[in-house]
């Protein structure tokens, strides 16, 4: 396959034009421009603007629950891992050997040192070198200079967040009212019990974008999910970098029309209409959640070309639903309504893919039931025209 040739000026100039059409209001703003979401070349701006710049959410915090459970993971760009030290502190450290950067970990699991395969390079769960075979003729060498390089890491309201900032950006101010819109739902406590990796053919956004508007559920979702979906409220006026929306549900949310006998206990701590809804909630730029009255069902988007992206999938419960002795049978309803709607969803996102690559696509509009997408289009944009202003 040819390489598309490197932005010219008068495309960049374009780009600028198009991303300055995207206001705060969805009702008045354009969308983003195709080229965003199906031109490789655009991907090395995408990930300086919005994956090395300030925090992205790595996912419940729970996922790592003892010392050394550890996930190799690829951020904008950037092989990590993230790992629980003996302390129980998490830690975040680039995936790159200090010898000759070979790539340390793979996948996820547990591990009691995190040892290089290639020379055995070896290192202890807080990054320090421990192992170093054969290094005796080295002059001045010091291992305490050569343990793994390591990001900033903080972990609130049970979900952790990594940057690659030297200086990033204070983690409250980043999440604003997050953890308050949130606090019902007890985040923290959530157990997780399925971890799902693959790789879809449409652009990060797009995969996204689908599972924060209702627009799409008569459509794709007629006989599945739609039932259970009435009109949402309007999106928080809230402060933070995400957009979250609650909706009220017909039924337990997470499960599909004949398993709701399946239902297992309302999560402690909600109350009122909480109990009877979901929140939808896009942690920019790249996870996105549900937290519904019993469970908890969310994804992380990650490019690995315009048109193909690695996804993580989550599910989690509240402990006191885990403890069930019959949980594994009646979680095994709510794994199947997740995955009923995400094979409904996949085609629609590669048609959307599709047309979004014809060089004929322009920027739309966005719909009444849109308005969490058009919130995202102007983060995002407002972050790229930075990077182009940065870039000149």
């Amino acid at each position: 396959m040819a390489m598309r040739a490197a932005p010219t000026s008068t495309s960049l100039e374009r780009l600028r034009r198009d991303l300055d059409r995207i206001g705060p209001q969805p009702e008045a703003s354009h969308g983003i421009p195709p080229e965003c979401y199906a031109d490789d070349t655009l991907l090395p701006l995408e990930r300086a603007a919005l994956l090395r710049r300030g925090w992205v959410a790595l996912g419940l915090a729970g996922r790592w629950r003892e010392p050394g459970d550890y996930a190799a993971f690829e951020i904008g760009g950037v092989p990590l891992i993230v790992v629980r030290s003996r302390a129980g502190e998490l830690k975040a450290f680039a995936n790159s050997c200090r010898h000759r950067g070979s790539e340390l970990l793979a996948g996820s699991g547990n591990c009691r040192k995190i040892r290089c395969p290639f020379h055995w390079w070896t290192y202890d769960l807080d990054g320090r070198l421990r192992v170093y075979p054969r290094m005796e003729t080295a002059r001045d060498f010091d291992p305490a200079d050569y343990g793994l390089v390591e990001f900033a890491l903080a972990c609130r309201d049970g979900l952790a967040f990594v940057s690659f900032d030297d200086d990033p950006p204070p983690i409250d101010a980043w999440l604003g009212d997050f953890g308050e819109l949130h606090a019902p739902w007890r985040l923290a406590d959530l157990v997780v019990t399925r971890l799902r990796e693959f790789d879809v053919d449409c652009n990060w956004k797009t995969f996204i974008e689908v599972f924060n508007e209702y627009y799409h559920l008569p459509a794709v979702h007629p006989d599945s999910i739609n039932w259970l979906y009435p009109e949402p409220d309007p999106p928080e006026k809230a402060s933070g970098e995400f957009v979250t929306q609650f909706g009220p549900t017909e039924g337990a949310a997470a499960l599909l029309a004949g398993a709701q006998e399946e239902a297992l206990p309302v999560g402690e701590g909600l109350e009122g209409r909480y109990r009877l809804g979901t929140r939808y909630t896009w942690i920019f730029p790249n996870l996105t959640f549900a937290a519904s009255q019993d469970s908890l069902w969310m994804y992380q988007a990650m490019p690995l070309a315009a048109n193909r992206s690695r996804i993580v999938q989550t599910v989690a419960f509240p402990s006191a639903s885990v403890a069930l002795d019959d949980f594994e049978q009646r979680a095994e309803h709510y794994y199947r309504r997740i995955d009923a709607a995400l094979d409904e969803d996949l085609p629609f996102l590669i048609r959307q893919q599709r047309g979004l690559a014809s060089p004929f696509a322009r920027p739309g509009r966005f719909g009444a039931l849109e308005p969490c997408v058009g919130k995202f289009a102007f983060w995002y944009a407002q972050r790229m025209l930075a990077e182009l202003a940065i870039g000149g």
